[in-house]
């Protein structure tokens, strides 16, 4: 017997010096250490051995299964070290090659407007609200003096869901709920900015989808003055200082008075232009004092109450800034496009 596991240590260790992989190694590991193994059959007939020879063939057994545990173990470093080589000289990064560029996004150009009008009113004391698309018929007319029948509900030709609840085709329902929501017993000074929808053709100046951003302020005293001081500070900041304003009179049924604002144009400062069609003055909002009817069906008492609204659409304040002839560039996702606005 001790000439078998002799024979078999040797065995074992040529087939470990020539294993080329790792899966090799372990077949060879079950073939001769396994409980199938070929050291595991040997030991089996230790039983017919005497007692003398017992622990001499014993002996001899560990040191055999030492042996070829410790040249598998050996031969495992060395296939792993091996293999972990191939590994990196396969997946070799040439540091010299240039890098792949990689796209930055940014804001999208009404976004940035957006957040531009809504940090300029917050710095005046002005809140941000919100309220739902999906929009009351009793919010979106009805709370803003618009019963049914009204003829200037034609003016925004709606988006019906059902005969209660429609598409918002202004942001103005947000003012109601905001007051409603106050029920006429605190001052409101606020923005809201949002999608809204009509029913209109799509061109160079319409779409059916676009965005609107009102103001509003209710409180005692509040005055035309005091409308105009903030309109006249917003075009300020957001078209240059150098930039004047004008209220022409207009008819809201929400607002009473109503006015329209024009500014100076920048392109000649006033002279007259294609751009401003030979006026000088360029209408971007309409605005006005909130018609008694809204604050009383808002629960404020007009008699000691009194307030003042406008609202402009962002796509129009960004054509006019950025001079983009076309609404519908705002929608088409033209990366050429929306590259020109990006700031880094």
């Amino acid at each position: 017997m001790k000439e078998q596991l002799e024979a078999l240590q040797s065995e074992a260790l040529e087939k470990i010096k020539a294993a080329e992989n790792l899966k090799e190694l372990q077949e060879i590991k079950v073939a001769y250490l396994g409980k199938k193994g070929s050291l595991t059959k040997v030991l089996k007939g230790m039983g017919k051995l005497t007692k003398e020879e017992r622990p001499v063939v014993g002996e001899i057994a560990n040191r055999v299964r030492e042996s070829i545990t410790e040249a598998l173990e050996n031969k495992s470093e060395l296939l792993e070290k091996k293999a972990l080589e191939e590994q990196l000289e396969k997946e070799a990064i040439d540091i010299t090659l240039p890098g792949r560029p990689v796209n930055v996004g940014g804001p999208h150009l009404l976004t940035s407007i957006i957040e531009e009008i809504e940090d300029l009113f917050i710095g005046m004391g002005f809140e941000v609200r919100e309220g739902p698309e999906v929009e009351t018929d009793y919010f979106n007319f009805e709370a803003l003096n618009l019963p049914q029948g009204h003829p200037a509900r034609d003016m925004q030709d709606t988006f019906y869901i059902t005969n209660e609840l429609l598409l918002r085709t202004h942001t103005s329902p947000v003012q109601a709920r905001t007051m409603r929501e106050y029920k006429g017993e605190k001052p409101v000074k606020m923005i809201c900015s949002g999608k809204v929808y009509r029913r209109d053709t799509d061109d160079a100046t319409h779409s059916h989808q676009f965005t609107q951003i009102e103001g509003l302020f209710v409180d005692k005293n509040v005055r035309m003055s005091d409308l105009k001081g903030i309109l006249d500070t917003f075009a300020k900041k957001m078209f240059g200082q150098e930039r004047k304003i004008r209220l022409r009179p207009s008819y809201f049924p929400f607002t009473e008075p109503s006015v329209e604002m024009d500014i100076s144009c920048k392109v000649c400062n006033g002279d007259g232009c294609s751009v401003c069609k030979g006026t000088g003055w360029i209408e971007i909002l309409g605005a006005g004092m909130v018609h008694p009817n809204v604050l009383e069906m808002a629960g404020y008492d007009p008699d000691i109450y009194s307030g003042f609204a406008f609202g402009m659409g962002p796509e129009r304040i960004a054509m006019l800034k950025y001079g983009v002839n076309d609404i519908r560039q705002f929608y088409t996702n033209d990366i050429r496009f929306l590259k020109q606005y990006h700031k880094a």
